[in-house]
């Protein structure tokens, strides 16, 4: 997935040697968990369910893992209510922006970028639940779960730790994270990073969170600066340019894989149109640095998040 993964355990005492190995092997299983998902939903290998139903763009239905199934399926619901802000056909643009290990500091040629995003529309993805088939409407088009799959691995990975006994623990995929249990009895403390500090333990903002999921997109990781103006792989799919509505998103939300589809969408609206969709999700709530910089909490998070010092200016 290109990331960090992390699994822990929480304890309220010292464990014997046979209960520590005991855990070591779930946070193992844990880890196996999100590594077999990821064979399923990578565009880096050509076997993986992804990379088949793009090679069939505009031709026969692919039958796919019902994860995969699941995972479109929701990248759908996102879609919709986010009225294609989320959305993942977003890959009809693969190779022309450079924010992976090929980080180029160069912007894709105007006419090929005007060429493809025709192909980017999620209504043009179409899934079949009675045989859990996917097909991509027209040649060129692409889907990349990048923006969702994380999420979706960390509940998956979550729900065997849980499965297995692990009461009170931790999954992170990168900016993805669920916070099961709790810390000592008490809810665990996120911190919400400061998007143009330096440092990146350095956090503006911390958090309460217990049996929620956090997670953040933000312009900060995968970019550069060009002529003034911040270019960051997160692109907006009505214009195929990375996205000006905010700086930073951090979802709260009772699954990582809501947190993960919303905090993308939130990212391309900005608050103004972002704050409603979040607010449309049941226990769902957000912080926003929006792109002058302010910072906005939503309702369900107001009491649970502490702002502690404004978020760095800059570029």
């Amino acid at each position: 997935m290109g990331t960090v993964l992390q699994a822990r355990a929480y304890l309220t005492s010292q464990p014997t040697r046979a209960r520590e190995l005991e855990l070591a092997r779930h946070l193992e299983a844990a880890i196996a968990e999100i590594r077999r998902l990821e064979a399923l939903m990578t565009t880096w290998r050509p076997d993986s369910d992804i990379s088949k139903i793009n090679a069939q763009a505009g031709g026969s239905p692919v039958r796919v893992s019902s994860e995969v199934f699941e995972v479109l399926t929701r990248s759908q619901e996102f879609a919709q209510k986010s009225s294609g802000a989320f959305d993942v056909s977003f890959y009809a643009l693969r190779g022309l922006w450079h924010f992976d290990e090929d980080l180029t500091p160069t912007l894709p040629d105007p006419a090929e970028l005007r060429r493809r995003l025709p192909l980017i529309n999620y209504r043009n993805i179409q899934l079949s639940a009675k045989d859990k088939t996917v097909r991509l409407a027209k040649v060129g088009m692409a889907v990349n779960l990048g923006g969702i799959g994380k999420g979706y691995a960390v509940d998956a990975a979550v729900k065997l730790l849980r499965a297995r006994g692990v009461v009170d623990g931790m999954v992170q995929a990168g900016g993805d994270l669920m916070l099961f249990g709790s810390k000592d009895g008490q809810p665990f403390k996120a911190g919400v990073r400061d998007p143009r500090s330096i440092d990146p333990s350095d956090f503006f903002a911390v958090c309460e969170v217990k049996d929620h999921a956090f997670s953040t997109a933000g312009d900060y990781e995968r970019s550069f600066v060009r002529q003034g103006m911040r270019y960051h792989h997160i692109l907006d799919p009505r214009t195929g340019q990375p996205a000006r509505g905010a700086r930073s998103v951090t979802v709260y939300a009772k699954d990582a894989t809501t947190a993960d589809g919303l905090d993308d969408a939130v990212l391309i609206l900005g608050p103004e149109r972002g704050l409603p969709l979040i607010e449309s999700y049941p226990d769902a709530g957000a912080i926003v640095v929006d792109a002058q910089n302010r910072v906005h909490i939503s309702r369900r998070l107001q009491g649970l998040c502490t702002v502690l010092h404004p978020p760095t200016p800059g570029i």
